[in-house]
C-alpha cells in the first residue's frame, strides 16, 4: 500500500510538474520553489524532488550549483538534436524489425491504422480532425517499433521521446493554425506506407534511412511555427522553452523553498 502511495504522488508530481512547463504556466529561468509546488500540486516534498530529477533528465529543468531547480532555457540546435535522437534510434529500430520479420497479425494491424490514417486526412483541410489524427501517428509509430522486438531499445525510445519537441506528434497540436503545415501530413503518411513497405520487404537499409527521413519532417515545422512566434506556443507543448522566441517575464516562482 506504501509503494502505490509513494507511485501516485510521484505520478502526480511528474505529471503536474511538466504540465505546468509545457503549457508555459513555468517558463525558462523560473526558479522552482519546492513549497510552493508541493502545495499546490497536494503532495510532499519527496515525490517533487523525485520528479525533478526526472524532468531533469527529460531536459526541461536543470540543478544549478547552489542545489535548486530552473526551468531550462533551450536554443533551435537542441530541439532539432531531439529530434535527430529520435530519428536515428528510431530508424535503428525500423532496420532492426526490417531484420526480424512482420507477422501476419502486425502486418494487418499497421495496415489498419495506416487505412485510417487515409481516411483521416483524405478530406477537406477545415475537416481534419487532428486529436484523431495524432492518436493513430502515435499509433502507427508504436506498431512499427514493436516489431523489432527489443525492449532495450523500446524503453531508450520512450525516453528519447519525452524529450521536449522530439516525439512523433510533437508539432501536430499547431498544424490546423498554418495552411502550410497541413500538405506535411499527406508527405508524412507517403513516408509511412513506404516504411512499412521496406519492413514487410525485409529491407532494413531502406526501412533504417526511411525512419531517420521522416523524423527530419519536424524541422521544418520547427523553423515554421518559432517564426511564427508567440501565437503557436500554446499549441506546441514546449515551444516557448526555445530562446528564439524571446525571454518572457518571469513569474514569482523565484522565493526560497
Amino acid at each position: 500500500m506504501a509503494n502505490i502511495r509513494k507511485k501516485k504522488g510521484f505520478q502526480t508530481a511528474l505529471v503536474g510538474l511538466r504540465d505546468k512547463i509545457l503549457t508555459g504556466e513555468l517558463v525558462k529561468g523560473d526558479h522552482l520553489a519546492e513549497v510552493v509546488l508541493a502545495n499546490e500540486l497536494g503532495i510532499s516534498r519527496t515525490p517533487l524532488r523525485e520528479a525533478m530529477r526526472e524532468l531533469t533528465d527529460q531536459g526541461l529543468i536543470e540543478k544549478l550549483p547552489n542545489g535548486r531547480y530552473q526551468v531550462c532555457s533551450l536554443t533551435r540546435d537542441d530541439v532539432r538534436d531531439f529530434i535527430a535522437l529520435r530519428g536515428i534510434l528510431e530508424g535503428s529500430i525500423f532496420r532492426l524489425a526490417a531484420e526480424k520479420g512482420i507477422s501476419p497479425q502486425q502486418r494487418d494491424a499497421c495496415q489498419e491504422t495506416l487505412t485510417a490514417l487515409d481516411d483521416v486526412i483524405n478530406v477537406s483541410t477545415d475537416a481534419i480532425d487532428f486529436d484523431r489524427y495524432m492518436a493513430l501517428n502515435e499509433q502507427l509509430h508504436v506498431q512499427f517499433a514493436a516489431i523489432s522486438d527489443s525492449p532495450v531499445m523500446l524503453n531508450e525510445l520512450a525516453r528519447i521521446n519525452k524529450l521536449p519537441m522530439a516525439s512523433p506528434s510533437a508539432f501536430l497540436g499547431g498544424q490546423a493554425a498554418s495552411d502550410s503545415t497541413l500538405r506535411s501530413l499527406f508527405g508524412a503518411q507517403d513516408q509511412h506506407k513506404s516504411i512499412f513497405d521496406a519492413i514487410c520487404n525485409r529491407e532494413g537499409a531502406r526501412a533504417e534511412a526511411l525512419g531517420r527521413e521522416h523524423a527530419r519532417l519536424a524541422y521544418k515545422n520547427l523553423d515554421l511555427f518559432l517564426e511564427t512566434g508567440q501565437p503557436a506556443t500554446a499549441q506546441i507543448p514546449g515551444l516557448a522553452l526555445v530562446e528564439e522566441l524571446g525571454e518572457p517575464q518571469t513569474k514569482e516562482r523565484r522565493a526560497s523553498s
